[in-house]
């Protein structure tokens, strides 16, 4: 699966109407959610939007007829096999009705066109590992570990005889990187699962 490096804006007017879309990628149905909440226009007609997170999907036509506008657009972002996106497709009504297949077209082709547009990049699947040792095996680790561009340390805590860390790794690199641990602190150091 992909999602999107950044956020990408795309416009479009289709018979007087005027068309914007924002997507952007979202690590969580909460990040989605407060996307969407930044990124409504007050003085637009309507403020409709989609975003896929997982198995996790919510879609909203806020005010157009029921399926012609969240559902069109939650089928863009499923129809370029995209993950962790969020799009808000944002209209300023011209005067002239589209009809329900118009509105289709216009929400689900102004929101393709958007991702189509935008960057994307390769979604790797990780895991999460606690790693606690001695302030020297601590130091030793983290040294070889933070210039891995595919790894993340995070939430450090200290006790009084040493350290532990949270380590986001990606999945395919869990064993080699297990290894490396171990091997760097002559075994007295492994991966854990996280409390």
């Amino acid at each position: 699966m992909r999602t999107l490096s950044q956020p990408y804006r795309f416009e479009q007017e289709i018979r007087k109407s005027r068309f914007v879309a924002v997507a952007a990628p979202v690590a969580s149905e909460a990040l989605a959610r407060s996307f969407i909440q930044a990124h409504m226009d007050g003085s637009a007609n309507h403020n409709c939007w989609a975003y896929r997170v997982g198995t996790l999907y919510r879609f909203n036509d806020d005010g157009e007829p029921s399926g012609t506008a969240g559902k069109p657009i939650l089928q863009a972002i499923d129809g370029q096999e995209l993950d962790c996106v969020a799009v808000i497709v944002q209209r300023w009504f011209g005067g002239v009705l589209l009809g329900t297949g118009g509105l289709v077209r216009a929400y689900g082709g102004t929101a393709a066109a958007c991702l189509r547009a935008a960057d994307t990049i390769e979604i790797v699947p990780t895991v999460v590992r606690r790693v606690t040792g001695s302030f020297s095996d601590i130091a030793t680790i983290k040294a070889r570990l933070i210039p891995l561009a595919d790894t993340t340390i995070s939430e450090e805590t200290y006790a009084a005889d040493g350290a532990a860390f949270l380590l986001e790794i990606p999945t395919g690199r869990l064993e080699k990187i297990g290894k490396l641990v171990g091997d760097l602190t002559g075994g007295r150091v492994f991966l854990s699962e996280p409390d």
